[in-house]
């Protein structure tokens, strides 16, 4: 569960809704301070139980290099609606939500976490064409291992249960797993009032076949490689989610953050903020830089294969 380390919004920043072809969706919208938009718009799309909130951190120094950046409640995602139709959470119909976001705000660049990367790699699939394609902490196909057996857990638990009855269900997973473990975990009053009220703001249709979805998703690197959108793949060194490794194979320019785990999608970023330069990545087409390892304060640069 992507947990944000504040709620407040960085100056220029504005809670908002963006209409498209194919619904409207609840967005954070981030401009620079001070001066112009230079640099092409960003989107970032959260991952699976996350929400738009997930990268408060970074939306402040990513505007303030002199672009809009756009962070996205995905449909059926806390504060945008969707509905009990499990087909409506299919990855193609998600990507094309996507696909229309990008029209709707004029994205230059995507970047999706996690689940949100599978999205996102499937927005490309289907036509999307951003001039750079990042995708954090996202593997290459089903989520494996420890995290695997999490959402395995959870779809038998709620497994035969009607859908009217799913909210209910929903909330006791996050009274007796979740919230214990955010406690466990150190999470501030404020933040964890935050989760308890985006978790179960989730439409339970969404939480399943989006869960179903991470445990079947197909390794499209090749398809993704063949559409020829310059990809970045950034990691942290202590993922729990993906491999590590298959992460690293996936054919593109990567990098790894030390000390950071798959779920804390700020804190990665938030080294990057002020450094990250979408089109320094957007050079070459994929499958054509060289292995990237970030260093805690290093500048990302080509470091060989070691």
């Amino acid at each position: 569960m992507s947990t944000p380390t504040s709620l407040e919004l960085p100056e220029g920043t504005r809670r908002t809704t963006v209409v498209t072809a194919r619904g409207e969706f609840a967005v954070l919208d981030a401009m620079p301070a001070a001066g112009p938009c230079e640099l092409g718009t960003a989107l970032l799309v959260p991952g699976y139980t996350g929400s738009k909130e997930d990268f408060i951190a970074i939306l402040g120094q990513l505007a303030a290099a002199g672009r809009r950046v756009v962070a996205v409640d995905q449909r059926g995602q806390y504060e945008t609606v969707g509905p009990d139709d499990p087909d409506a959470y299919d990855l193609r119909e998600l990507g094309a939500d996507i696909t229309a976001l990008a029209d709707a705000t004029h994205a230059a660049h995507l970047l999706g976490h996690s689940f949100g990367g599978l999205v996102a790699r499937e927005a490309v699939l289907g036509g999307c064409s951003p001039a750079s394609l990042t995708l954090l902490s996202s593997g290459p196909a089903a989520l494996p291992g420890p995290r695997a057996e999490e959402l395995h857990f959870m779809l038998n638990y709620l497994d035969g249960t009607p859908t009217p009855g799913l909210g209910g269900k929903v909330a006791e997973i996050w009274n007796g797993v979740l919230k214990p473990e955010a406690v466990a975990a150190g999470v501030a009053h404020p933040v964890m009032a935050f989760l308890e009220e985006r978790m179960l703001a989730n439409n339970p249709t969404a939480l399943v076949t989006m869960a179903t979805y991470l445990l079947k998703a197909e390794d499209k690197t090749a398809e993704l490689a063949a559409r020829g959108i310059p990809a970045f793949v950034l990691y942290g060194e202590d993922d729990n989610a993906w491999p590590t490794a298959q992460q690293r194979d996936i054919d593109v320019a990567r990098a790894a953050v030390r000390d950071h785990a798959h779920v804390k999608v700020c804190r990665p970023l938030e080294q990057l903020g002020g450094k990250m330069r979408w089109p320094a990545h957007a050079a070459r087409r994929v499958g054509d830089l060289a292995r990237l390892v970030l260093c805690k304060g290093d500048e990302i640069g080509d470091r060989g294969d070691g």
